[in-house]
This record gives structure tokens, C-alpha cells and sequence, in this order.
């Protein structure tokens, strides 16, 4: 070996979708992957290379070598001395109830056919349901000596109703996504899921769009989720750390947020983020990110640790700039799209649950509104700032939720809304989905029970 580090990441497997429109099958697709990603480290530089042939690896691996030497010759780096891996994974495989594979494809399109069906109502005119499946082996070698194994089935669908009245349009969408085989379908219910989206569409229609201005708000635990996620969770992610991109950086230590306010990235857990352990053969394992709002770790991967001087070798909860909790490991957050380069990501991002019931946070509210799922927006985690959108709302008066309304956007500075959160709920949630960075696209979840903000810009996003 001429370099200083090597690793491949051989992925095999299959992904299934099929995409209803408007009761028409508009897509049926199958893709079939048997690929390895291969790295080198030289001094300070990274080769890589992606390929299709296995049955030559030494010749991509002697490639990868090639392109680090030279890179560091002609460009050259600090040298990159990763954290080193202080507990080893097991090879693992996550067995499913029901195998998607052995389901008629015919069962599937009748399915989604059901769910469509479902999603209708007077007002109803256009609908979309799409089905997912998808089991990927992962075999990962190092030259450090590692050897591992995992084999992960993913399963799940989405639908969308829209609603109008001639000039007004409005959707319901309603999800489940999981680590799990066609057993999910019996774990949730579809059909009253894809009732529920069509009958939050013909709502949408006759609701009225917010007063805007500052106010107390509770958010519920999808758009809770999506901010955590979107807001703290990438900013969060040693990379952007790094690159001065996040508002977090050089905060280790300090109360960034609300007493009321913890925070966790955990890939163990069975959510749609899940993994036993990382694109670099880290053990998965739970990072505080945020206890009782102080900012306690960064999500890393080997090199980021490496980097920023991180205490107890690679493997979970460390923290960075050469901070330690105290159980010896850091990292395990390296993630990769296929046999894409790895890089810091997100697993399973949520707010701990605190002790309060969705009512009592209500009482504590009392005048304000309450907003319900999410319809995207934007963060800035540079600046700390974004913008949410969520899919619908409620005027809140002494306690009680009133009228529904729309078109309803959440924006404010990252920071002062961590420190705006007065109450927690007990009733922590997850949603599932992909999160995009850099070109790439994993499986993730946001959680979060409902939370109290003290203030907060709400306003009309359509």
C-alpha cells in the first residue's frame, strides 16, 4: 500500500417505485445497483473512484492511490490524520416481516390504486401516490483491518390530494417511510392516512390566510422536526463547521438554547435514518447534540474529528474543538449516496420529550397560533436565519384552538428561537425523508414532541 489510508464500500441491491397519477400508473420503475466506492488517502488528499466492475478492485484501488499521490504532489495539504476508531461495528442485517420481494407487483399497484381511492372527495381533483421499496447490502473494507457487513430493506409511500374551488388550490399530503418490508402497510394505516390528506385539501380551501406579525406559537411535532433538522441539524454537521458555514462554530460549551431544550442525532434507533454503523465503518451511536440547552457535540466523520481535535477516537457522542463526554467516542456520522464520498450528515435528528401534554402547552400558549406540518422553506446556517412554511395552522385564543388557517410561514433567527422555547411536550413524533447536501441524498428522520415559541415571525407564504 503506497498510501496512508484505504477503504471500499462494495453496495448491491434493487429500489422499486411506482408513481400513480391521477388513478393512471404514470411510472414503474426497477434499478438494480452492484458498484464499489473506493478511497485513498495520501498526506492530505483524498482519491477517489467509483466503479462497476468488482471483479477488478485491486485496479480501482491502485487508481485511487494514484489520484491521491498526485494530488498531494501537485497540491499539497496539511496531512489528515483521522480519529481513530476506539469500538468496532458487527456486520448486521435487519430482518424484515414480510419481504417486499415476494409481493405480486400486481398486490403493490392495487394498493396504491386503494390508497388514490381514499384520497378523494367532491373537492378533490388531482391526486399522486407513490410507493417505494428498496434493500441494499453494504460490505465495507479498510486497510486498518475492518471487514463489515450490513443488509438494509427500506419500504414506504406518500400521497397527495390537491383540492379547488375554480380559483383556489390547495394540498394535503400525508407519508410513512420506514426501515421495515411491506409489513409497514400493516403497521399504519394507508387508507385513512390518504383520507386524511384528501380532507386537509378540501380545508385548506375555505381557511383564511394569517394575521402576520410577532407571536407566541406551538409548533407541532413535524414542523418542530423540520426546524431541528433543518436549522440546528446542518448546522451542526462538522463540514460546515469547518468551512465557517455555521452559526455553532466555536460554541461547544455554551447555552445556545432554552433550559427545556436537548437534542439527539441517533442512527440506532429504527427510524428511516437508521444504520448500525457508517459509510466509514463507524459504529452508529446517540450524539448529544444539545442537553438542556448547551451545545455539546458536532456531528463528525473520522476526518472532521481528526481535524478539529476531537478526544476518544471515532464511534459516537464526542464532541469537537477537543471536548469529551466522557464515553471515548466521536463520529459516526459519515454518510454517503451509494458509492458517493462520504461526508458529515444527519441519521435521526429529534428534541427530546419534556413533560408536558399537548393541552397544558395549549393553557401555557394561550393566545397565538398553532402550526401543523411542514411545506419546505429555507435556513441559512451561516446566518442563522430561515423559513419555514407549514402545511396549515390555528388561531389559538385563551387555550382553544379556533378557525383554520393558511399559506401560514415561520421565520426567525435560529438562536433567539432556541432560547424562545418555553414548554416541551411528551409526545415526541418522527417523519420521515431524504435530505439533500452536496449533490447527495440519504434517508433521514426529524423528531420532536410539540414545543412552545415565545415569539416568532408568522406570516402569509402564498
Amino acid at each position: 500500500m503506497t498510501c496512508d489510508f484505504y477503504d471500499i464500500r462494495i453496495l448491491s441491491g434493487y429500489s422499486t417505485t411506482i408513481v400513480l397519477d391521477n388513478g393512471r400508473i404514470e411510472e414503474i420503475t426497477n434499478s438494480f445497483m452492484n458498484s464499489a466506492g473506493i478511497r485513498a488517502l495520501t498526506g492530505g488528499s483524498w482519491g477517489f473512484v467509483a466503479t462497476d466492475d468488482l471483479e477488478d478492485l485491486d485496479s480501482a484501488l491502485k487508481s485511487a492511490e494514484e489520484l491521491s499521490a498526485s494530488i498531494d504532489r501537485t497540491v499539497p495539504r496539511e496531512k489528515t490524520d483521522l480519529a481513530p476508531i476506539s469500538k468496532n461495528a458487527r456486520s448486521a442485517r435487519l430482518s424484515v416481516k414480510e419481504d417486499p420481494r415476494d409481493i405480486p407487483i400486481e398486490e403493490k399497484i392495487e394498493l396504491i390504486r386503494d390508497i388514490e381511492r381514499h384520497a378523494r372527495n367532491d373537492d378533490i381533483g388531482s391526486t399522486t401516490v407513490v410507493y417505494s421499496e428498496s434493500c441494499v447490502k453494504t460490505h465495507y473494507q479498510s486497510s486498518e483491518g475492518l471487514d463489515l457487513e450490513h443488509e438494509m430493506f427500506r419500504t414506504g409511500f406518500g400521497v397527495t390530494a390537491i383540492a379547488s374551488d375554480g380559483t383556489t388550490h390547495q394540498s394535503g399530503r400525508e407519508s410513512k417511510f420506514g426501515v421495515c418490508g411491506y409489513e409497514l402497510f400493516k403497521k399504519y394505516d394507508a387508507l385513512a392516512l390518504a383520507e386524511k390528506a384528501g380532507t386537509i385539501a378540501t380545508e385548506l380551501l375555505h381557511a383564511r390566510k394569517p394575521e402576520g406579525g410577532t407571536m407566541s406559537c406551538v409548533l407541532d411535532p413535524e414542523l418542530a422536526g423540520v426546524f431541528i433538522h433543518e436549522a440546528v441539524g446542518h448546522a451542526a454537521e462538522a463540514d460546515l463547521v469547518l468551512e465557517d458555514s455555521s452559526i455553532l462554530a466555536g460554541r461547544i460549551g455554551d447555552a445556545i438554547a432554552s433550559p427545556h431544550v436537548t437534542v439527539y442525532d441517533d442512527p440506532t434507533l429504527h427510524e428511516y435514518g437508521h444504520y448500525p454503523f457508517d459509510s466509514e465503518g463507524v459504529l452508529a451511536k446517540r450524539t448529544t447534540l444539545i442537553d438542556c440547552g448547551v451545545l455539546r457535540s458536532y456531528l463528525h466523520s473520522r476526518e472532521t474529528a481528526g481535524r478539529l481535535g476531537v478526544v476518544g477516537g471515532a464511534g459516537g457522542t464526542g464532541t469537537g474543538n477537543g471536548e469529551n463526554t466522557g464515553d471515548g467516542c466521536v463520529g459516526g456520522n459519515a454518510r454517503a449516496q451509494g458509492c458517493a464520498m462520504p461526508i458529515p450528515r444527519m441519521s435521526n435528528t429529534f428534541i427530546a420529550n419534556g413533560d408536558m401534554s399537548f393541552d397544558e402547552i395549549l393553557e401555557e400558549l394561550k393566545d397565538g397560533v398553532y402550526l401543523k406540518g411542514s411545506r419546505g422553506g429555507q435556513v441559512n446556517t451561516g446566518e442563522g436565519i430561515f423559513q419555514f412554511n407549514s402545511e396549515l395552522g390555528y388561531v389559538v385564543r385563551g387555550g382553544e384552538i379556533c378557525e383554520i388557517i393558511r399559506d401560514v410561514s415561520l421565520s426567525g433567527q435560529t438562536l433567539e428561537i432556541l432560547n424562545g422555547i418555553t414548554a416541551v411536550g411528551n409526545d415526541l413524533a418522527f417523519h420521515s425523508g431524504r435530505c439533500g447536501k452536496s449533490g447527495q441524498t440519504v434517508p433521514v428522520s426529524d423528531g420532536s414532541p410539540h414545543i412552545l415559541v415565545s415569539r416568532a415571525v408568522v406570516g402569509g407564504s402564498g
